[in-house]
């Protein structure tokens, strides 16, 4: 709190301020000090509101100890001045007796005499306030349960009596009742009575996240596997970082353990590293730490302690380190509380949950399913491939030698071979060997260089990969071999006619251009669907200097002696690929032929030499050349041939890279069947090979696109999220990203809101995310996506805090504002739907100034209308005014896209305005203009047609002009001829199930006349 309230009017708003911020330190300090303002205004009425604040923060905050201190307090003032409690605070003291008594029993040092005489003062104090007694034998119920004693009577006494206006709400209650059942080992009951709750039925503040919590494994033990799912998604968002749920959160953490995610459960406790040192209560702490166990102890079981692990500040944590930690802990506390109570039902308790075996094999929770070897620091880049690798040579000149041949060949294998070299000469007693079959270490250097320079390229880190390919090419000068020196010499030349571009996905002219996996109907962060994209100059650079790469290529290879066969064909492969990047850059129709003269110089040589791998390769350029020119058909024809040849004669690991190649012809032939059938068995045949050899990331990411296209989104989303896991583990983490943005978008798209959140929060949490090491543009468009979906998943809240952040940050976003006003304007609706009209207008005057320079006609008419509905709608005619000035905002913004030929991809914007003009006026009670702005709307959108797509937006038109003028305007017998002709109209068309809300409205109307 910056300045003191100095009245008690800024007082009652200070606190209204404060009851708007999440329970934790921020708002609890905020509290406290309202409680010494408002003891300055010698006025008992502030301050009991202000004592009622503090302990509700107390109590929802996890600072159980100090709760029943502020009751006191309260008590004392009821006693005193009964009179300033009126018949509202009256029942918040009395409600709140519980609170205190919830307080009490979480403290083991409370003694157990304490907490029954304290509900010996609660019943007392109901009795003599004429107050029914249920809610205090609830609370006795609840303290038998907590100590282990038998409930059997203290249930009854509870569960049997009515309620009463001071008993905890029905979610709460009935959370009570099936752990009541759950205790007794009747899990069918327990989820009986919990359905309410569960199907959001009935909550309150803690419900159903508490319900959840506790019956995910009941779920589980019923074979309800997928609801189980479900709630433990929507159930952990809502009590994550919470300090008062700390139990809740533990739980989850064990349903992980216990469901084969040991992975998501060490990313779930690194978010909640924060309560270790923020729950106050100590039961709330012992549930939290017990859950932690028994996740840290799965972890350690299927030997992985020594992972990290996160914990207690201060210090690093392994899983065995942190779990022993934690076991200490809970012990401790288990024995405090089972000394208070004079039971073993805490130790018992424990024991149980630590006890219980996993109750499914796997359970995929969310869509980013990872194993423990996949997260562990010395984990290998790309899972183990199906087929048995060839033997890497224990002799290290066998193994030298072993590893030139096969690299020579292209066999994904030498990877493995390079990988044990890179290892073995960075070892500090390293000898090299003394064999002229070997060669000197400048060439075992060299060669390690450009092994390390391929990767580098394939993560468009171009520069680095030119500078390795000039320091290999060095080290092959001293060590006396000019052949492999040009070669390196010319892959830098490659390397460095990439990097000008930047943004250039790296394709080389053996795969056609990129093609996504058109998941995304929104405009993402850094483009505009209003906007012509300016990349033809770069593009054009780009084409430039490969073709200056490709003069020098040649020049370097025409003054090059001596060269190996292998040497000569690769130079060739350099040059065709130079020149086909140069073709898939500019798009030049004359770029065409010097790539197939280069492919066929490549191919005859290779067939003299009997080079079978180039022989291919060469097929492969040729084949991708013809249709980067546009002549499918041709590419067709020799992608066929070269699968004959691979079959035949291989190598085999050209397989699955060719028949995606055939498989992404074939979407660009419309044909998404035989391309899904030509993915499918690239990707079978690619398991035989390691990932990033095979180039499987790829394939997964195609077969996303072919099933988007057959009309399987759901399958498609599980190709997209593979690719991007693939991506990620193989270091292309920019490319992954971008994927699993993708994948998010589709999964909001498909209405599966958890899992797109879950998905978010997984890879807004990576380690290069957290340190800001990852494009901001696209952390911006994995959190508006988030925001978005929060939205969908009616985290009002939270989705618009997360909006107006991101609206803040992209306003320094000087080379892009036209997605600062995207961002804004999105903000600025959903502060509008929360009622915060004040910073909505903040936030749409951000919009229109970064409108004004990049210009988002759409998007700011439909930000401007909507804050129009949700201000008459909220206010009704006192909103009219300024609702009014909304539209008429939207309707300049209208002038300028027509005046700028911009058009709309739905609805033209004056249509969408004079409809919107209509809704308007009818919140406001202004029902004339309301029903001339309808009409309007009815002419601009014109009749549908049988192939229209408006005919729902023209019905529902019709709709609300017929339920202005019939029901508001009171006028039925005009209503009534217009909703017949309508009705007529859309049966005529087939738009037959358009027609049922006008037929209901009509049967409305003749009824009320």
């Amino acid at each position: 709190m910056t300045t003191a309230p100095q009245n008690t009017d800024e007082l009652y708003q200070a606190l209204q301020e404060n009851d708007r911020r999440p329970y934790g330190r921020a708002r609890t300090v905020t509290a406290e000090e309202l409680v010494d303002a408002a003891e300055q205004f010698a006025e008992p009425v502030p301050l009991v509101h202000a004592l009622f604040e503090l302990q509700e923060a107390y109590t929802y905050g996890s600072e159980p100890r100090k709760s029943p201190v502020v009751f006191a307090r309260l008590l004392t003032l009821f006693d005193e001045q009964p009179d300033v409690f009126d018949e509202r605070r009256r029942h918040t003291l009395f409600w709140r007796f519980k609170w205190v008594a919830n307080a009490l029993r979480v403290l083991p040092e409370m003694p157990l005499a304490s907490l029954r005489q304290w509900l010996s003062e609660m019943r007392d104090r109901y009795e003599k306030a004429g107050l029914g007694l249920q809610p205090y034998y609830g609370q006795a119920y609840q303290l038998a349960a907590h100590i282990g004693e038998d409930t059997t009577l203290a249930y009854e006494l509870w569960a049997g009596r009515s309620r009463t206006r001071l008993s905890d709400c029905e979610a709460c209650e009935i959370c009570e009742r099936a752990l009541y059942h759950l205790a007794a080992g009747d899990d069918e009951r327990a989820l009986s009575a919990w359905e309410p709750v569960l199907a959001g039925t009935e909550s309150c503040q803690e419900e159903p996240a508490r319900s959840v919590s506790y019956a995910l494994l009941p779920l589980l033990r019923a074979g309800r596997a997928d609801r189980a799912r479900e709630l433990h998604l929507a159930g952990y968002r809502n009590c994550r970082r919470n300090p008062s749920m700390a139990g809740e959160v533990g739980r989850h953490l064990e349903f992980c353990a216990l469901t084969g995610n040991e992975t998501r459960g060490l990313e779930l406790l690194a978010e909640n590293r924060n309560l270790f040192g923020e729950v106050d209560s100590p039961l709330d702490l012992f549930d939290f730490l017990t859950g932690v166990e028994v996740l840290l102890q799965r972890v350690e079981l299927l030997g992985h302690g020594e992972l990290p692990a996160a914990g207690y500040a201060g210090r690093s944590w392994t899983v065995a380190g942190l779990c022993a930690e934690v076991r200490g802990r809970a012990d401790d506390l288990a024995a405090r509380f089972d000394a208070r109570n004079g039971t073993t039902a805490h130790t018992d308790r424990r024991r149980a949950r630590l006890d219980r075996a996993p109750l499914v094999d796997a359970l995929e929770l969310t869509l980013r399913t990872r194993g423990l070897d996949e997260v562990a620091p010395a984990a290998p880049v790309a899972a183990p491939p199906a087929r048995t690798a060839a033997a890497v040579p224990d002799s290290l000149p066998e193994l030298i030698v072993s590893a030139r041949e096969l690299d020579v060949e292209g066999h994904p294998d030498a990877k493995a071979c390079w990988a044990k070299l890179r290892t073995l000469v960075a070892a500090g007693d390293y000898t090299h060997p003394d064999d002229p079959a070997v060669g000197p270490l400048a060439q075992l250097r060299a060669d390690l260089l450009g092994d390390e320079a391929s990767p580098a390229g394939d993560r468009e880190e171009f520069a680095e990969a030119a500078a390795l390919h000039e320091e290999a090419a060095g080290l092959y000068d001293d060590a006396g071999l000019p052949g492999h020196a040009a070669v390196a010499r010319a892959c830098a030349l490659l390397a460095a006619a990439e990097a000008p571009a930047g943004t250039s996905a790296g394709a080389s002219a053996e795969a056609p251009a990129e093609a996504s996996a058109g998941t995304s109907a929104e405009t993402p962060v850094g483009t505009s669907a209003e906007a012509p994209v300016e990349g033809d100059a770069a593009a054009e650079a780009k084409a430039a200097a490969l073709g200056a790469a490709h003069a020098s290529m040649v020049r370097l290879h025409e003054e090059t002696a001596g060269l190996a066969p292998h040497q000569e064909a690769r130079l060739l492969r350099l040059r065709a690929t130079a020149l086909g990047m140069r073709l898939q850059n500019s798009g030049n129709e004359e770029h065409v032929a010097p790539v197939l003269a280069e492919a066929d110089l490549l191919h005859a040589f290779a067939t003299r030499h009997d080079l079978g791998g180039q022989i291919s390769r060469a097929l492969l350029i040729r084949a991708t050349t013809h249709a980067l020119s546009g002549d499918l058909p041709t590419a067709v024809t020799g992608i066929d041939g070269l699968l004959d040849r691979l079959r035949t004669h291989g190598p085999a690991w050209y397989l699955p890279h060719t028949l995606a190649l055939r498989g992404r012809i074939h979407l660009a032939l419309q044909d998404a069947r035989t391309a899904q059938a030509d993915l499918t068995e690239g990707l079978r045949l690619a398991a035989d090979w390691p990932a990033d050899a095979a180039g499987t990331a790829r394939l997964h990411s195609d077969l996303a696109e072919a099933c988007m296209h057959l009309g399987s989104p759901d399958e498609a989303l599980r190709h997209l999220t593979r690719s991007a896991e693939l991506q990620l583990r193989g270091g292309s983490r920019t490319d992954a990203y971008c994927a699993y943005s993708n994948a998010a978008q589709l999964c909001l798209d498909l209405g599966r809101v958890e899992d797109c959140i879950a998905l978010l929060d997984s890879l807004l949490a990576e380690p290069d995310v957290t340190a800001g090491e990852v494009d901001d543009r696209l952390v911006a468009q994995l959190r508006l996506t988030r925001a978005r979906a929060l939205h969908a998943g009616e985290d009002l809240k939270v989705a618009a805090a997360e909006l107006v952040a991101l609206a803040a940050e992209s306003a320094g976003w000087e080379d892009d504002p036209g997605s600062h006003a995207m961002i804004a304007a999105e903000a600025a609706v959903l502060l509008g739907e929360s009622g915060e009209f004040g910073r909505a207008r903040e936030a749409v005057d951000q919009a229109l100034a970064a409108h004004a320079r990049a210009p988002r006609y759409e998007q700011l008419s439909n930000c401007l209308r909507e804050l129009a509905r949700l201000r008459a709608e909220q206010q009704g005619p006192d909103g009219l005014a300024d609702a009014l000035a909304l539209l008429a905002e939207a309707d300049r913004i209208a002038d300028e896209a027509r005046a700028a030929g911009y058009e709309a991809r739905g609805r033209s914007l004056d249509t969408a305005l004079a409809y919107e003009h209509g809704r308007v006026n009818a919140y406001a009670g202004e029902y004339e203009d309301a029903l001339a702005a309808l009409e309007k709307a009815l002419t601009l959108l014109g009749e549908p047609g049988a192939e229209e797509d408006h005919a729902g937006e023209w019905a529902e038109c019709v709709r609300l002009a017929g339920a202005v003028e019939g029901i508001y305007l009171e006028r039925p017998a005009a209503a009534l001829p217009r909703l017949a002709a309508a009705v007529s109209r859309l049966n005529a068309l087939g738009h037959t199930e358009e027609t049922e809300p006008l037929t209901a409205l009509a049967a409305r109307l003749r009824d009320e006349e």
